[in-house]
């Protein structure tokens, strides 16, 4: 038998503060079904369902099929999420390289736009996925009362509340201070490599070798050949006719 989610409490976060912007610039673009009037809206749609969840998607990451069926209204912008999640590319990327807490920071920021409150929330997370495996944790998540109040079934989940008013900067995207990899993988695979020294080292020859270049840079600095100087010829003094060759 599943076990129920477990509880947890929530911590104070953007998304949470009253809302009393203007919109501008600083928002984040909202991309819905209900406001599609072209061809070119629904595929601008698609590539921001992309850039939420694979923050970039290669041609060869792309799911054709799910493509299709959104455009032909057969599935909502919440089923083509939950193809996405559930796609080879995103399992690969994501929940075959990072442990159950990492994966559950991962989806909770795409998927609910904000972080997670705590660790208690990445507990309860983690267990639905020992439980119900990872379509049950996805599944889970859409079909929480959060992610329908804030994007039901035909908006492209966002960022919430990246930026306050009271605030000289706002939150960091979360594809840049969330790494796709945590710190174990990230060793493994062999980066980032950072070469730090405090002082710059000096290199000191060794002893020379017979033959070596160096030995002979005092005697090639010592020698100041001779240059011829340049004539100087008056072009009064040239005798053109004698200096037409003749056959």
């Amino acid at each position: 038998m599943a076990l129920p989610l477990l509880q947890y409490a929530p911590s104070s976060q953007n998304q949470r503060v009253a809302d009393f912007d203007i919109a501008g610039d600083e928002q984040p673009r909202i991309f819905s079904t209900d406001n599609i009037l072209s061809d070119t809206d629904m595929g601008n749609l698609i590539n921001a369902a992309y850039r939420q969840i694979f923050f970039h998607a290669f041609d060869s990451d792309r799911e054709v099929v799910l493509e299709s069926q959104l455009r032909n209204g057969q599935v909502t912008v919440r089923d083509f999420i939950r193809g996405l999640l559930l796609s080879r590319t995103f399992i690969e990327s994501f929940y075959d390289k990072n442990s159950n807490y990492r994966f559950v920071e991962h989806c909770v920021e795409k998927v609910l736009g904000r972080r997670v409150y705590s660790q208690q929330e990445k507990i309860a997370w983690s267990a639905e996925i020992m439980t119900k495996g990872v379509a049950g944790f996805v599944d889970q998540l859409l079909n929480s009362d959060e992610y329908l109040d804030a994007f039901g079934y035909n908006t492209v989940p966002y960022q919430r509340r990246r930026v306050l008013a009271g605030r000289a900067e706002g939150e960091l995207p979360f594809n840049i201070k969330s790494p796709r990899y945590d710190a174990y993988h990230r060793a493994q695979i062999g980066f980032p490599q950072v070469v730090w020294q405090a002082t710059a080292r000096k290199y000191t020859a060794a002893s020379m070798k017979v033959g070596d270049p160096a030995q002979f840079l005092n005697m090639a600095r010592s020698i100041s050949p001779a240059v011829n100087a340049p004539q100087r010829i008056s072009a009064l003094n040239i005798n053109i006719d004698a200096s037409i060759p003749r056959r």
